[in-house]
């Protein structure tokens, strides 16, 4: 399953260097190439040390390391939106084995041809996300289940309907016909993700609605970033929204130093809690794992780096 991580990285490439010798000039000054390339990406590390602390605290360090790159097109009448959006992060808190904190594999395309006053635009969504790394279950720090691998879960997103885009900085993209694949490679995984036991993948037919704001210097050296994207399945409980929104503040210290904080809100209605619990048996403690239903998931990241941007 990795060639497809590697095949969506093969093809932002190929698509930033036709950008980039579409973008080619002579010394005649060629017209304006309608590709535009760039990203950025970002290492921050966080450090707590204690030491004869009265009030107690453990030793911790983290590293989140971010990426996101972007090969956009914008012509007369049509518009075409891919970005690759890549994030993985560890922490070690003293004695205890080192514990993700991020991990994210997410492209996005979206193509577009004008319908009204180059504002409103047919269009055709594509996105496909899923994680680096094995995700486990802890209780204290001890390990007592594995919940996610990559592609365990995987999702893909196939959508047809209209993109509303009046800038760079906003766009709202409208579907009533979506097809959404949850995949798990490994039918271990199936039941916390909704695909039927011993199945690979589960299909869903239903609506879209994804908004995407993207905000240079609200205030000076601080950029605002948003998507959210709301789906319905409209052929099985359609009042059930899952919701999967990410939204934070880039702030920029120079050109080599950045802060990020960053939130995000997930909800599926698929998605099934897995609490660790401690129960004891023959005179023996020992920990366990249960599924609860779907509940709001909720993360903050907030970090300090190096920064670089092209």
């Amino acid at each position: 399953m990795k060639k497809v991580l590697f095949t969506i990285i093969a093809a932002m490439s190929t698509i930033g260097v036709f950008a980039q010798e579409a973008a080619a000039t002579t010394e005649n000054k060629e017209p304006e190439s309608p590709w535009k390339t760039g990203g950025n990406g970002s290492f921050t590390f966080n450090q707590i040390s204690f030491k004869n602390w009265a009030a107690g605290g453990k030793n911790s360090v983290t590293g989140t390391f971010l990426f996101k790159t972007f090969a956009n097109y914008k012509s007369e009448n049509a518009t075409w939106d891919n970005t690759l959006d890549l994030g993985y992060g560890l922490t070690k808190y003293k004695s205890e084995d080192v514990q993700k904190s991020e991990d994210k594999i997410q492209f996005t395309s979206n193509y577009g041809y004008n319908a009204y006053k180059h504002k409103w635009y047919y269009s055709v969504l594509f996105d496909f996300k899923t994680q680096f790394a094995n995700g486990y279950k802890y209780d204290g720090s001890q390990i007592v289940d594995t919940v996610s691998k990559f592609m365990n879960p995987a999702y893909i997103n196939l959508s047809i309907g209209m993109l509303y885009k009046p800038s760079d900085v906003l766009s709202l993209f409208i579907s009533p016909l979506t097809g959404r694949t949850t995949i798990v490679s490994d039918t271990i995984f199936a039941p916390s993700y909704g695909v039927d036991a011993n199945k690979h993948a589960r299909f869903e037919y239903g609506a879209t609605v994804k908004l995407t704001v993207d905000k240079k210097e609200i205030v000076k050296n601080v950029d605002y970033f948003l998507n959210a994207t709301a789906f319905s399945n409209l052929a099985d409980h359609p009042e059930h929204i899952d919701i999967d929104m990410e939204t934070g503040f880039n702030m920029h210290v120079n050109d080599w130093l950045t802060a990020i904080l960053k939130f995000n809100v997930l909800f599926d209605d698929d998605i099934k809690y897995k609490e660790a619990y401690t129960y004891e048996e023959d005179g023996e403690l020992k920990t366990g794992i249960r599924e609860r239903g779907a509940r709001v998931q909720f993360k903050e990241l907030f970090g300090f780096g190096l920064a670089f941007h092209w």
